[in-house]
């Protein structure tokens, strides 16, 4: 499963002798998740949300701490730069790290022999993933980390966050495929009744394919039909000012706000109408192009033309930001009633690899209490590892 975690912002940072315990505990667990599955077998388990989550967990890391992402990925990378034999490597970061993925490419290119071909399928896949969970998934988190995740087979997945400083939440984005559409099959989180627009889901593949068309209009033509659909919206700007008032003709939608024909706008819609995009994914890689832009044509869509974007949210596994119940399941059936057969899975595999992992016994025994709390329901279903 791929998906969306989220997770409050944490100050703060981990003390140094914690960070050694954490990448002591890493490298024990994935040195043998290695030896027995293969490097596949983090790829597969880092694209789900949940097990990312338990892995942070067992290695110190709070649950519901922002920095569990950039924690759990800085460890990994640290740690796979160091030993590439591992089959597989963290590229970007936080920050400005996030941006060094091109160049990190070529070396790894370098390191398991890929083709150039497979290089730029790995960049393209990075800059679509970025590029939809900003354009084209508008949610309000704004991303400042990004990190590909490849195995010398290939193999990829993409883990980014994103940033709400309104309401004080960073949420995780895990994703596989190197397509604007479905990007997500899975989002475990705290849902919203509305984001401002999502092009990422099944329902949107009418407007996508609208939208596409559309960038390759003239620009001139693009903020004639940008001017039409604002004169439209005016009459419904008293839902934003009271949103208890909706009106029944255009309902009320995040991306029904005014855009304005900036000269940024322009530049976009020139570099568009010069690139002819044919997919969204090519729309997608197309620099410049970015929220503002993407809402613009969603807008005209709607509202000129009659072909509406989704603006729901991509939660398919509910959270309570509180309690760490969402690996698992749990006893009250939030998020889901409690999966005994998954539980006993995880326990049996990240234990079997700490006690197998070269640790000390201190180690060993932190990071199974560690385990077990977790699951602080693992007596009363009489699960004992």
């Amino acid at each position: 499963m791929t998906g969306v975690a989220d997770l409050p912002l944490h100050s703060g940072h981990v003390p140094p002798w914690m960070l050694k315990i954490m990448r002591e505990l890493a490298r024990g667990i994935v040195n043998v998740i290695v030896l027995e599955f293969g490097p596949e077998k983090i790829i597969e388990g880092l694209k789900d949300p949940l097990w990312f989550q338990a892995f942070n967990n067992v290695i110190g890391m709070d649950w519901d701490s922002s920095g569990s992402t950039t924690i759990l990925t800085s460890v990994l990378k640290d740690l796979t730069w160091k030993e590439p034999e591992l089959g597989f490597i963290v590229l970007g970061g936080k920050g400005s790290k996030g941006l060094r993925v091109p160049d990190e490419i070529k070396v790894l290119g370098e390191l398991y022999n890929l083709e150039s071909n497979k290089l730029d399928e790995l960049e393209k896949a990075s800059r679509i993933a970025a590029k939809a969970d900003t354009a084209f998934f508008q949610d309000g988190y704004k991303l400042y980390h990004h990190t590909l995740i490849v195995t010398e087979s290939g193999s990829w997945i993409v883990i980014q966050q994103g940033m709400s400083e309104k309401e004080r939440m960073a949420r995780r984005y895990h994703i596989d495929r190197s397509l604007v559409k479905c990007i997500h099959s899975g989002v475990a989180g705290i849902p919203e009744t509305r984001v401002t627009l999502n092009l990422s889901v099944k329902e949107a593949s009418k407007s996508l394919r609208f939208i596409t068309e559309l960038s390759k209009e003239p620009p001139r033509k693009i903020l004639n039909l940008v001017n039409e659909a604002n004169s439209l919206i005016r009459p419904n700007i008293l839902d934003y000012v009271n949103p208890g008032t909706i009106d029944r003709k255009y309902g009320r939608r995040g991306y029904y706000i005014p855009v304005k024909p900036s000269k940024q706008l322009v530049r976009s819609l020139e570099a568009l109408y010069d690139y002819q995009p044919q997919t969204p994914e090519e729309l997608a890689l197309v620099r410049g192009a970015g929220p503002a832009t993407i809402r613009a044509l969603a807008l005209i869509s709607d509202l000129i033309y009659s072909v509406p974007s989704p603006d729901k949210d991509n939660v398919t596994h509910p959270i309570e930001p509180y309690r760490y119940t969402y690996a698992v399941g749990g006893k009250d059936g939030v998020p889901y009633p409690f999966d005994s057969k998954t539980a006993r899975k995880i326990i049996e595999i990240l234990e079997y690899a700490v006690n197998e992992a070269k640790l000390d016994d201190k180690t060993k025994l932190r990071a199974i209490k560690r385990m077990r709390t977790i699951l602080p329901w693992w007596r009363k279903h009489g699960l004992q590892p």
